[in-house]
């Protein structure tokens, strides 16, 4: 059996040892006070912000005081060494510097303003259709806003082309073909009892090679945009895409043209003092010099259209390559052919190293393109296939 539950023994008053001795009890009926935390539980504090006096105005000073132990609690309990003020924080909020207090300047109502009722100003209709769905703009910036051109984006694209090591590199490399090649040839023919005519006829070997070093760098001008997505900033900062592909011709072309010009303005100085043979006419000496410089230029615009369409750099510079080399190649295999020699004899006639050659006086086949017809032709498949790259770049998405 269960025996019934016996009561708890209640310390007597007069008993000072027991816990809670001289704790007045609370009347029936009171509400119960809050609890209060126990004196050996650690860590409890209790912030209490005290007013300093009225000497001092604007300072609070928060201090963490510990509750006060029961009577009876051990001194063991306080921490040793703890100094009177510990847990003591001041907060100091600082006054400004004594003296008169200037009168604030009553608000001046500016012209066009009309006050509402109870005096307040109206906002300018200029700021109040600002915003959201607002006909008239919120803020006016007091920067000077200018208006991109042309030649903003030339400046950028000439920033571009001069940064890069595939500028140094390809240019460079053409640079010392044709003036290597050109100075080995005058030496080779110098040394024959020959007489040449055009004297000039010889220089456009090294041109030849330097144009397959000028084809990857009109490809490189646009397509290495696209493979490090780059373009997108391009774009972003002049969305005219036809106002970026117009600067990049230019750009191309000056370089190329200046730099071609002054090669084979060497080379050509070089054939005219070491071989023997007729002094070139004035015209001969354009085609040889400005002539060749304009194909050059022009090839290069054609390999920027070719990266412009394909924008992949490999691609077009293999399908440039090929442009070059092998109608050339195709037509040495087909000639011996009766019903494909007339093609065969076209493909040779109308092709690249055939063109360069005439521009010297030295097709490799009569009855093609001479003299400054060969640059026409060039300068109209060029024409086309920059035409495309302008209509694409509009259509497609980068």
């Amino acid at each position: 059996m269960t025996s019934p539950q016996q009561p708890q023994q209640q310390p007597e008053p007069h008993d000072t040892d027991a816990p809670g001795a001289g704790v007045p009890m609370p009347p029936a009926g009171a509400p119960e006070p809050p609890a209060q935390p126990p004196a050996d539980a650690p860590g409890t504090m209790m912030l209490q912000a005290q007013q300093q006096p009225a000497g001092s105005p604007g300072t609070m000073m928060l201090q963490a005081q510990q509750p006060p132990a029961p009577h009876g609690t051990p001194a063991q309990h306080a921490p040793h060494g703890a100094p009177k003020d510990a847990g003591t924080m001041m907060l100091q909020a600082q006054q400004p510097p004594a003296g008169p207090v200037p009168p604030q300047q009553p608000y001046q109502q500016q012209p066009g303003q009309e006050a509402h009722a109870g005096g307040q100003p109206q906002i300018p209709a200029a700021w109040q259709g600002g915003g959201p769905g607002g006909a008239a703009p919120g803020y006016v910036s007091p920067i000077p806003v200018r208006r991109t051109n042309l030649g903003h984006a030339l400046a950028s694209e000439w920033t571009k082309i001069r940064s890069v090591r595939s500028t140094m590199w390809t240019l460079g490399a053409m640079i010392i073909l044709v003036v290597g090649v050109g100075l080995l040839t005058a030496l080779a023919l110098s040394t024959t009892d020959q007489t040449f005519d055009p004297l000039l006829g010889g220089a456009w070997f090294g041109l030849l090679l330097g144009t397959l070093c000028v084809i990857p760098l009109g490809v490189l001008v646009i397509s290495s945009e696209y493979g490090t997505g780059m373009i997108r900033t391009t774009f972003t900062a002049c969305p005219s895409r036809a106002r970026v592909l117009t600067a990049k011709a230019i750009v191309l072309f000056a370089l190329t043209f200046v730099i071609t010009t002054v090669s084979t303005t060497l080379v050509s100085l070089l054939h005219a003092g070491m071989l023997d043979g007729p002094a070139p006419t004035g015209d001969q000496w354009l085609r040889a010099t400005v002539g060749a410089g304009l194909y050059v230029a022009l090839l290069s615009l054609l390999a920027m259209g070719a990266g412009s369409l394909l924008r992949h750099s490999a691609g077009a510079i293999s399908a440039m390559t090929g442009l070059v080399l092998l109608p050339m190649l195709l037509a040495v295999f087909m000639i011996g052919s009766e019903s494909l020699q007339p093609l065969a004899k076209a493909m040779i006639q109308y092709s690249i190293p055939s063109s360069l050659g005439a521009i010297y006086g030295q097709p490799f086949l009569p009855g093609g393109p001479e003299g400054w017809q060969p640059l026409l032709v060039l300068a109209g498949v060029t024409a086309v296939v920059l035409g495309g790259a302008y209509a694409a770049l509009e259509k497609r998405d980068v």
